[in-house]
């Protein structure tokens, strides 16, 4: 039941502001994994990869919406994907490699720097125009990178990266729900295969990533995913943006507290 209900939440919040319901799903998985009294040397490996998996699909249902109103530029799409795949597999391979600890504070720091942005409003200025072949590589290499480290769809990256490079805040949602695609499924991948040869993970698990979650989320996710994306068009989202920016502090303070 809490993997459902967090399914439809962050399904809802991935399609309504763009920035992937990773955010929420992480931290939360890590409280019911604590719970649960799953190995503390796997539980953030494991909320990592099963909220990338679960991304998967939510981003396909939220994509859709969003090329449904035009939003997605397809160009953008597949010039960064390359990078975006080899970043988020090398940042799979780094993560299996770094302690819990580490990748609690490293999950922390970038709870507060996104709920920062979103409360201040905080927006890049758009004096750029988007690169050629070789900085679409190495901006998707940095953007999956991070994004496999925190296990989120990219979009608190990506779209303000986007911004920057003059793409309209409209199409640079939709943009990041289709970028969020192969982020999730290089993510998906690297965790399961990083997490193979690791012994004493909870039954049901496929590498680092916990099936039962897995299954729960996404089920509930794929169907609020949709209602979120076409709700974007109408609802005031920059201060629903600082609603759920007071929601990533409370959640960072809390998972901040657990470090000690």
């Amino acid at each position: 039941m809490l993997y459902l209900l967090l399914g439809l939440f962050a399904g809802f919040l991935a399609g309504l502001l763009g920035v992937g319901g990773g955010l929420i799903i992480v931290p939360v998985l890590v409280f019911i994994f604590t719970a649960q009294h799953f190995p503390e040397a796997s539980m953030l490996h494991l909320a990592l990869g099963t909220s990338l998996g679960s991304i998967m699909f939510t981003s396909v249902a939220s994509l859709r919406a969003h090329h449904a109103h035009a939003a997605v530029n397809w160009q953008v799409v597949r010039t960064i994907t390359p990078g975006i795949v080899t970043g988020t597999l090398l940042g799979s391979v780094l993560a299996a490699h770094l302690s819990t600890h580490f990748l609690k504070v490293f999950f922390v720091i970038f709870l507060f720097y996104v709920g920062t942005q979103m409360l201040l409003n905080i927006k890049p200025k758009p004096t750029h125009q988007l690169p050629g072949l070789g900085g679409m590589f190495a901006a998707g290499n940095v953007i999956g990178g991070v994004s496999s480290l925190v296990g989120i769809g990219g979009g608190t990256l990506s779209v303000p990266f986007m911004t920057w490079c003059n793409v309209k805040m409209h199409q640079a949602i939709g943009t990041s729900a289709a970028i969020g695609f192969p982020i999730a499924v290089a993510g998906a991948v690297g965790y399961v295969a990083n997490g193979l040869a690791v012994k004493d993970l909870p039954q049901y698990s496929l590498g680092f990533v916990y099936l039962p979650a897995l299954a729960g989320v996404v089920l509930a996710s794929m169907m609020t995913a949709p209602w979120g994306a076409r709700l974007a068009h109408k609802l005031p989202v920059t201060k629903l943006k600082k609603i759920f920016a007071v929601l990533l502090y409370t959640l960072g303070v809390k998972m901040a507290w657990s470090l000690f």
